[in-house]
């Protein structure tokens, strides 16, 4: 059984005058109570892909979105309305541009609540303080009456994800929901996501391999628009198959990589997606590089590269 299925997505957006292809083709599904991570360098299309799905960015989208048996491209906005936040919960990357600066934190989870019909007002006040007790915030009746900079970065991520899963949604997505918070922080925002999709399905935007790890059984690796390679997480981490994912992964710091050796970088840039390569998109970086790169690579087992014909 499926719950999301996304076939042949392609996103671009108007820039000078000219298009410019974010996402080139990308297709995937998540299952009920699955957890899927998209990890990638910035720029390749991540949160492009995510941000289509519910239709959150002013891009031209093609292909289809597939949610429980529905395709969420040909809803109306009126219809997608009922669907964010009811059904498919959203924690944003940046969490003080994401919360509303002149409405009190309570307000904020309560709106939602209120939209959907799942609480009157004095409902949604009580269930506030229970979904900023469950989201470990203390004293939740003084923060709800709180503004966003009046709390820490990791107060401000703990209550997107409060908002995320007030309406206890099938689906959560969250766009590098642990960007610019210190490393305590970042296990403890990271813990409560896992506890909070034990019965519902997640879709994690990183560019950390670290946090696909301990947060995902599936994995996609995106490079320039594209996915590179898929396949289970463990599978990946221990075996990639890919150049890219391979390189990565050697750039990670590791406490068992003896001192003197260094950490590797992948050289080059990314190519210019205004001006999309015809051929494998990683073949400029790629150390392993032959002539059969001149043309795109399909997938042989979980990698789209032309070594594992």
């Amino acid at each position: 059984m499926t719950l999301l299925k996304v076939q042949d997505l392609r996103v671009s957006f108007s820039l000078y005058g000219q298009k410019l292809e974010a996402v080139r083709g990308v297709s995937f599904e998540i299952g009920p109570s699955e957890s899927v991570g998209i990890v990638g360098e910035s720029g390749c299309g991540k949160s492009a892909a995510v941000q289509a799905i519910l239709r959150l960015s002013p891009a031209t989208v093609q292909g289809s979105v597939w949610f429980s048996r529905e395709n969420l491209l040909e809803k109306s906005e009126k219809e997608l309305r009922k669907i964010r936040g009811l059904q498919i919960g959203m924690v944003f990357q940046d969490p003080m541009s994401a919360l509303n600066p002149s409405m009190t934190i309570g307000d904020q989870i309560a709106e939602g609540l209120i939209y959907h019909g799942l609480a009157t007002r004095g409902e949604a006040k009580k269930a506030v303080v229970e979904l900023l007790r469950e989201v470990e915030i203390s004293h939740p009746e003084e923060r709800a009456r709180q503004y966003p900079h009046q709390l820490s970065g990791g107060m401000r991520q703990r209550v997107l994800i409060a908002i995320a899963i007030a309406a206890n949604p099938k689906l959560l997505i969250a766009d590098e929901p642990t960007t610019a918070l210190d490393a305590t922080i970042q296990a403890q925002i990271l813990d409560l996501l896992k506890r909070k999709c034990k019965n519902a399905s997640l879709l994690l935007i990183t560019h950390d391999l670290s946090v696909v790890d301990k947060m995902c059984e599936q994995t996609l690796v995106f490079y320039a628009g594209k996915i590179v390679e898929r396949g289970p997480t463990s599978e990946i981490l221990a075996n990639p198959r890919h150049p890219y994912t391979q390189m990565l992964l050697r750039a990670v710091p590791r406490l068992d990589r003896p001192r003197s050796e260094m950490l590797e970088t992948i050289g080059g840039s990314p190519p210019n997606l205004l001006h999309p390569p015809k051929g494998c998109p990683f073949a400029e970086r790629c150390p392993h590089t032959m002539t059969a790169c001149e043309k795109e690579p399909p997938f042989f087992g979980s990698a789209a590269c032309w070594r594992h014909e």
